[in-house]
């Protein structure tokens, strides 16, 4: 079985269907009539539901969850089945998942909050924040060879928020580059207890400033800012982050994000008081469902190296929920403001430096903005990402809807979640697909 799925996109043909069918219908169509919405979520989400229904039915997931907010109302949510197989604890909207790649965009934002406070620039180098990237090697050819060249620019925020400034990941990254990784132990995120069939066993992670430090000495894949390649961009930037803002990134999230938002189940390291409310993560395996990460003893449970910013977060639906709510509105949630609406205007455009190659990645046909994929013309205003484990989330901040599912299977391609959700939120929205 192939792991390399590990930190999918949402699908491009469903994000970019929904988003597009839902300009075409105009504004109007987007904003559901509030007798409609005030039916029960089973009655308004009939596709969505049906679906669930069949998965867990079938033995294909043991439960799955959805949370789709319209406007400034509270999310319908969709709930089907239980944590785990054996187990009678409904799912619901305070169940815990990993949502690995789901915290690349909290990440993004949360170091929007410090460009919309002049704290840092966009285009400027990481080499100001952490000077031991001021110069950097390429290499010529990546798959084959550790030969480099120099630099010829600096990586920047920029780069860093958009998976431009030519780093790797253990998970994509092949050839000699890989073993520099797996022997540094640039291995920023967590699976399971159980060694991963056919994987290298990486070495420890280190804390987050040695994770920096170690990085920088190392090659890079492309020039900066001229190919999008998924990467470990926004686990440095935590780092960034750290630097930028005098606070513990951990820290930065909780104060600045989690805390306001009333992100109350939003963990790096789930407590042991939480686990009858964590979702066991299973394997699906020629019809049988392989606990890969039962949750009374996940490797979650243990406390990470440090938070990784790219793919380290366990969090309820409500929580992402709120975090997109925030979006949706421009930045401000309950009274909390966060971040200037201009900030989040600029956060979920296409950040990506001109001329950027990105055919045949997970980002072809749209653009990347603070560690999120987003629409282009027609299409403006949404921004989402998904995870590992299957679970895809997104907002559209043009016309005012948020959608949020939570599964829990690896590979994400196993099932077709990342491209599919988006098809029956549009199917149950009434809008032509």
């Amino acid at each position: 079985m192939e792991y390399q799925a590990v930190g999918q996109n949402l699908g491009r043909r469903g994000f970019l269907s929904l988003s597009g069918r839902l300009a075409a219908a105009g504004a109007a169509a987007a904003y559901i009539p509030s007798a409609v919405w005030a039916r029960t979520a089973i009655e308004k989400f009939p596709t969505i539901r049906a679906e669930f229904d069949a998965y867990v039915s079938s033995g294909k997931l043991p439960g799955v969850l959805a949370a789709i907010g319209n406007g400034g109302a509270f999310p319908d949510v969709i709930a089907v089945g239980t944590i785990a197989q054996g187990n009678q604890t409904l799912v619901d909207l305070d169940t815990l998942w990993r949502v690995y790649s789901m915290t690349k965009p909290i990440t993004g934002i949360a170091a929007m909050i410090l460009v919309g406070e002049g704290k840092m620039k966009l285009d400027q180098p990481i080499a100001d924040f952490i000077p031991e990237f001021a110069q950097m090697q390429v290499l010529t050819d990546p798959d084959n060879s550790l030969a480099s060249v120099p630099a010829k620019g600096q990586i920047t925020l920029r780069h860093l928020l958009t998976h431009t400034a030519g780093l790797g990941y253990g998970i994509i990254t092949k050839g000699p580059l890989l073993k520099l990784y797996n022997d540094q132990g640039i291995n920023p995120a967590v699976f399971s207890r159980f060694p991963i069939p056919g994987q290298a066993v990486p070495a420890p992670t280190p804390d987050l400033k040695t994770f920096a430090e170690r990085v920088a000495k190392l090659p890079l894949i492309a020039e900066p800012g001229t190919k999008w390649s998924y990467s470990i961009s926004l686990d440095l930037l935590g780092r960034v982050i750290e630097v930028a803002s005098g606070m513990d990134f951990e820290v930065f999230l909780k104060t600045r994000l989690f805390d306001p938002l009333k992100m109350t189940s939003s963990y790096f390291q789930v407590p042991a008081s939480e686990t009858q409310r964590f979702v066991t993560n299973y394997a699906p395996m020629n019809g049988i469902l392989f606990p890969v990460d039962p949750a009374p003893t996940s490797i979650y449970l243990d406390k990470p190296a440090f938070a990784f910013g790219g793919a380290g977060l366990v969090c309820s639906a409500r929580d992402y929920d709120r975090f997109l709510h925030m979006l949706q509105n421009g930045g401000e949630l309950d009274g909390a403001r966060i971040m200037s609406a201009e900030t989040v205007a600029l956060a979920t455009s296409n950040l990506l430096p001109a001329g950027t190659k990105t055919e045949g990645t997970f980002i072809a046909g749209a653009g990347n903005g603070a560690g999120g994929r987003v629409g282009l013309g027609a299409f403006e205003g949404t921004f989402g990402w998904g995870g590992a484990a299957g679970t895809v989330a997104f907002v559209d901040t043009k016309r005012k809807l948020r959608a949020v599912c939570m599964a829990q299977y690896v590979p994400s391609n196993v099932y077709p979640f990342h491209e599919n959700f988006a098809q029956w939120v549009l199917k149950d929205l009434g809008i032509p697909a």
